[in-house]
C-alpha cells in the first residue's frame, strides 16, 4: 500500500509498504478513507519528540470503512463505515473502564520507554512515536485498529466522511478541554490557538453555556473564522502590548473563568520571552516555547481553571507560585475520544456543529508532503490539510 513515511527530522516521503494485518483476534482492518494533519504531528517532524524510527508511517486522525476482522470481534462488521479516536483503549482495564481512555493500561507494548520519564505509561496511539506504542499510522490506504468493539464507532447516516473525520482528534480534544471547564451558564473562557483544536474547543465551549468566548491567536482568517463560527472575541497577540491585560480589559477586571490552551511546545510569542525560548529551545535546553501557557495561567482569574490541552515535554520558566497564590486548577490530558464520540455525533445530528470547516485543503494522499509543508508553514490560509488515500 502507499503511505506517508517519516524517514528523518523534516525528510518526509509517500512509499510503498506492507499492507497491515491481523495480528490479534480482537483487531479489524480499515481501509482508510480519510486522514488529516494535526499540530502534534510536527513536534516530531521538527525533532522535539524522540522515538520516531526511519519509515515509520505517522498520522492518528482517520476515518473509513472497516474490511476485515478479528474472530472476536463481535459488534462491528465487514462494511461498517467507522471513526476511530487517536488514543487505543482497550475497554476493559481500570482505566478504560473510568472512562480514562488515553490512560489505557493494556495499549502501549512499548510501555518501558515511557515508565522512566512519566512514572506510568500512557495508552498507544497511532503513528506517533514508539514510546506511545510504535503503531503505524493512518495516512496509509489501511490501518490495523486493535480492540475493533470499543474503539471503532459507526457514523450514523446524514454524517459526512468529512465531518466525521474530525471526531477521531481534533473534536473530542476540544470538547474535553472545554468539558475540563466545568463551564456554568454565561462563563468566560478564553482559548490561545485557533487551529483545529483551539477551534473545537472554543466552539464548544460556547455549546457548553459559555456566554463569552474569547480566542487569541496571530492569523487574521483563523480569527475570523472563530468570530463567524462561534461569535468569538479575538485577540491579535501581535497587535496588543500584553495579551493578560487585553483580556483583563475584556471581563472588566476579573478575568476569564476558564482558559484553555490548544497550542504547545512551538508556540509564537513576541519580545524577550519568545527570543529566551527560542534559543534555549534550539540549543536543546528545554524542548518547549510555552508562552500561550504563562499567559493562561496569569490571565486567568482567582480560583478558575486552565485547561491545557497542547502537547508539552520541557517547559522552563512555569509560573508555579502563579497557580498556588491564585487558587488556579490545572487539567490536562491527552484526549478520551471513546468518552466523546455519542454525544459529538448528536452535535452534528442537531445542527449544532458542522467540524468540516476546518478543512482548507482537500489532497490526495501522494500530495501529503506538499500537504505538510502547506500545514507546518500556516500557507494559503491553510487549517487542516485532508488527505484521500
Amino acid at each position: 500500500m502507499r503511505a506517508l513515511c517519516w524517514n528523518g527530522v523534516n525528510d518526509l516521503a509517500v512509499e510503498t509498504v506492507d499492507d497491515p494485518s491481523l495480528l490479534n483476534p480482537h483487531d479489524v482492518i480499515v481501509r482508510v478513507g480519510l486522514t488529516t494533519t494535526c499540530g502534534s504531528d510536527l513536534h516530531f517532524i521538527d525533532g522535539y519528540l524522540p522515538g520516531m524510527r526511519e519509515g515509520d508511517v505517522f498520522g492518528h486522525e482517520f476515518m473509513g470503512e472497516i474490511v476485515e476482522v478479528g474472530s472476536e470481534v463481535t459488534a462491528r462488521k465487514v462494511g461498517d463505515r467507522v471513526v476511530v479516536p487517536s488514543f487505543i483503549g482497550c475497554g476493559s482495564c481500570w482505566f478504560c473502564e473510568h472512562e480514562l481512555w488515553s490512560s489505557c493500561d493494556t495499549t502501549n507494548p512499548n510501555a518501558e520507554l515511557q515508565q522512566p520519564i512519566l512514572g506510568y505509561p500512557t495508552g498507544g496511539i497511532y503513528g506517533y512515536t514508539h514510546p506511545f506504542g510504535g503503531y503505524q499510522g493512518s495516512h496509509a490506504q489501511y490501518v490495523r485498529v486493535p480492540f475493533g468493539d470499543v474503539n471503532c464507532f459507526t457514523i450514523p447516516e446524514g454524517i459526512t466522511d468529512e465531518q466525521a473525520l474530525f471526531l477521531s482528534d481534533a473534536v473530542p480534544t476540544g470538547l474535553m478541554g472545554a468539558d475540563f471547564c466545568d463551564i456554568a451558564p454565561g462563563d468566560t473562557v478564553a482559548v490561545w490557538g485557533s487551529g483545529g483544536v483551539g477551534l473545537m474547543a472554543g466552539h464548544t465551549a460556547r455549546l457548553l453555556g459559555a456566554g463569552q468566548v474569547i480566542v487569541v491567536d496571530r492569523y487574521p482568517e483563523r480569527l475570523a473564522l472563530a468570530r463567524k463560527q462561534f461569535g468569538a472575541e479575538t485577540i491579535d497577540y501581535t497587535a496588543v502590548d500584553s495579551v493578560p491585560e487585553a483580556i483583563r480589559e475584556m471581563t472588566g477586571g476579573r478575568g476569564p473563568d476558564a482558559c484553555i490552551e490548544a497550542v504547545g511546545m512551538e508556540a509564537h510569542g513576541t519580545g524577550l520571552q519568545q527570543i529566551y525560548d527560542r534559543a534555549k529551545q534550539l540549543l536543546r535546553l528545554e524542548t518547549d516555547r510555552a508562552t500561550p501557557l504563562r499567559e493562561a495561567i496569569i490571565a486567568c482569574r482567582k480560583g478558575g481553571v486552565v485547561s491545557v490541552l497542547g502537547v508539552y515535554g520541557l517547559t522552563d520558566k512555569f509560573p508555579m507560585g502563579v497557580v498556588t497564590n491564585k487558587g488556579l486548577t490545572i487539567r490536562s490530558s491527552q484526549q478520551h475520544g471513546q468518552r466523546y464520540v455519542p454525544r459529538m455525533f448528536d452535535y452534528i445530528q442537531q445542527g449544532d456543529l458542522d467540524p468540516s470547516y476546518l478543512i482548507t485543503h482537500d489532497l490526495p494522499l501522494e500530495d501529503a508532503v506538499r500537504g505538510y509543508d502547506i500545514f507546518k508553514n500556516k500557507r494559503e490560509g491553510c487549517i487542516r490539510a485532508v488527505f484521500r488515500p
